[in-house]
């Protein structure tokens, strides 16, 4: 027996003001850390990355800066004004410094790829099938943030902040040659219905509810998806959504010039209103089983260039969903609204919904043809979009991105040791960089601040003294088993405790910043503490990292991510944020890790298959000393 479908309005007509509004209100606000307790853990956070002569003048700094009624003190008690006086009184100037303002291009700098399973199809009717499916999956989601039914997520049995689940659908970053702007549609009076298509470069309007507010059935969506697969079959149009892969400053002026026209205006302004995109991928060159997740890597990081899929995107679009003919599967996600958890949980619930066969019956009313988006092409539009293909093409033969699974043993052995899996891993990748460069350096992983109001992130850092204790002593032949032993469970703790401190608010990176930005504002000359070498040292994140999920964007000084392992056997990836870094993305399943590392071909030091192999051996090195040592236990 058919189960009648439930109707859902695509926005609950009448809301409860409230279950949403009334946890949010209940969530402490983020605090401002004692300065000199961040002084403190600063000096202590540059030791095992600056010389002792560096060090000893960062004191000197550090003295004058907090002195009694000093520069410090002033800074700091702005701060602690403007916590009073906003909700955050980080996420604004955060949604700004390390998103909006940021110039470089959004394409491999700061939105993340997701690459899910490998999908059982290899023809087109297979790819609009399982498209069709991933919508009403997508769609049964949105009904629970749109009732606020979505349960409340909690970490140590605290609440979180659930805002950034009412950022991710119908939003879009918009360009300005100065600062960018988010728009979300979510909340506005009139909601939108539609998503976007984007086929062979050519997009498409589909309205995804019928009349009554029910969603279209699977059925229904596979009978669209086919009428604009076959009403653009054309293969030579121009890539408009090339130009979203520019840099800011060049794609905001391209962006004014593009929407002086009336059509065109009406055409973008359709994209950004979407709840979400679907990318309908040709297929691309076929590789070997032992590099297609690489490649697919990086088809979901970047398209593959000019002549593949890079053209047939927007990466101004907060969500966009990639499904290739020949069964490659993901996402790309823009970073400015919000961080991995909601994506993890829109995932996980979208690829379960998906398994399921489709219960309802659909509704015999034929559906009006999907709007195709007309863009008028001028000589300039057509010039801006040569130089988006050249400069994209550059960028994407300049990415090396390595995505291999570790499958001698997933986070069930560190845990049978007591230990952490996400510090285990970390003091693993610590390890293995010192091994290829025979230093340690600043790493950057992310920690949730969703205990607070409007939290996003502030940094773990994972090099630190313990560690470099351990990578200094695990080949040094003069060293005992058991040393080595207590210097890894020591170095796996003071991670933990990093972790745990940076969950609290207590962390550094995000306090110096708010103490920066807070002299700027000032008007006051710039501190001479965020002028001094080491802070450069400090900020200049060679090894960028994140579990799972974690979302990166940098600014010279920044780089988030989010640490959520996600149920999906996924992995995600994204590019370096310095030139001569790495970013290293992992996900620990229960008996296999995931792992995604990528470096810029163009720097001669690094080399993203070296550290993958590094970090392999480490794993096992550690895995070994702990089997063979006797008292390994903690």
């Amino acid at each position: 027996m058919l189960k009648p479908s439930r109707l859902v309005k695509p926005v609950s007509v009448t809301r409860i003001p409230g279950r949403y509004l009334v946890h949010q209100e209940g969530l402490p606000k983020l605090p401002v850390p004692p300065l000199r307790q961040t002084l403190e853990r600063y000096l202590r956070a540059l030791q095992p990355i600056v010389s002792a002569e560096e060090l000893a003048h960062t004191q000197q700094l550090v003295e004058e800066f907090q002195s009694s009624g000093g520069v410090g003190d002033r800074l700091q008690k702005g701060l602690e004004r403007r916590a009073k006086k906003t909700e955050n009184w980080l996420s604004d100037w955060w949604l700004n410094t390390a998103y909006l303002e940021y110039r470089l291009p959004v394409v491999m700098n700061s939105s993340p790829g997701v690459v899910l399973p490998r999908l059982e199809f290899t023809d087109r009717q297979g790819q609009i099938r399982f498209a069709a499916k991933l919508i009403a999956g997508v769609l049964n989601f949105k009904s629970m943030i749109d009732n606020e039914t979505l349960p409340v997520e909690y970490l140590g049995g605290k609440p979180l902040c659930m805002n950034q689940y009412y950022q991710i659908l119908s939003s879009c970053r918009i360009p300005d040659p100065k600062r960018d702007s988010v728009v979300n549609h979510a909340r506005s009076k009139k909601p939108p219905t539609h998503i976007t298509v984007v086929h062979n470069f050519q997009f498409f309007v589909l309205d995804v509810y019928n009349s009554d507010g029910s969603p279209l059935t699977v059925d229904q969506i596979y009978i669209q998806l086919e009428k604009i697969c076959n009403s653009s079959l054309q293969t030579n149009k121009e890539p408009i959504g090339i130009l979203t892969s520019q840099h800011r400053n060049t794609w905001g002026k391209a962006y004014n010039n593009l929407i002086k026209d009336k059509t065109n205006k009406e055409s973008v302004r359709a994209i950004q209103k979407s709840i979400f995109t679907v990318c309908l991928d040709a297929p691309m060159p076929r590789v070997s089983d032992e590099l297609y997740r690489s490649r697919v890597a990086a088809q979901m990081l970047h398209g593959g260039g000019s002549r593949w899929n890079s053209g047939n995107r927007w990466f101004d679009k907060t969500l966009q969903f990639i499904i290739g003919e020949d069964g490659s599967c993901g996402l790309i996600y823009e970073h400015a609204p919000a961080e991995g958890p909601p994506i993890v949980s829109l995932v996980d619930h979208v690829v379960e919904y998906t398994k399921k066969s489709e219960m309802v019956r659909s509704p015999m009313i034929p559906l009006p043809m999907p709007q195709k988006l007309r863009f008028n092409i001028t000589p300039e539009i057509k010039k801006d979009i040569e130089k988006a293909k050249q400069n994209l093409n550059i960028m994407v033969h300049d990415l090396d991105v390595k995505v291999s699974v570790f499958t001698h043993f997933g986070k069930h052995f560190p845990k049978s040791q007591k230990m952490s899996p996400d510090a285990f891993i970390q003091m693993a990748l610590q390890l293995a960089y010192y091994r290829v460069y025979n230093r340690c350096c600043a790493t950057y992983e992310s920690a949730s601040l969703r205990m607070f109001r409007l939290g996003r992130t502030d940094t773990i850092r994972s090099s630190s003294v313990e560690s470099l204790n351990f990578t200094q002593a695990m080949d040094d032949p003069t060293r005992q088993n058991q040393e080595k032993v207590a210097l890894l469970q020591n170095a796996v703790r003071g991670h933990r405790a990093y972790t745990d401190m940076a969950i609290q608010g207590q962390a550094i990176d995000r306090h110096l910043l708010g103490l920066r930005l807070q002299a700027i504002e000032d008007l006051t000359s710039m501190p001479e503490i965020f002028m001094d070498t080491a802070y450069a040292v400090a900020m200049h994140f060679n090894l960028s990292t994140s579990q799972g999920w974690g979302i990166h964007s940098t600014i010279c000084f920044v780089v988030v991510s989010a640490k959520v392992p996600a149920k999906t056997d996924c992995v995600m990836c994204f590019g370096p944020v310095v030139p001569d870094g790495y970013g290293v993305c992992y996900n620990p399943m229960d008996d296999h890790i995931n792992f995604a590392v990528s470096a810029f071909n163009s720097c001669a030091e690094t080399n993203a298959a070296r550290l993958s192999q590094a970090l392999e051996e480490a794993l096992l090195d550690m895995r070994a000393l702990l089997v063979q040592t006797p008292q390994s236990k903690l």
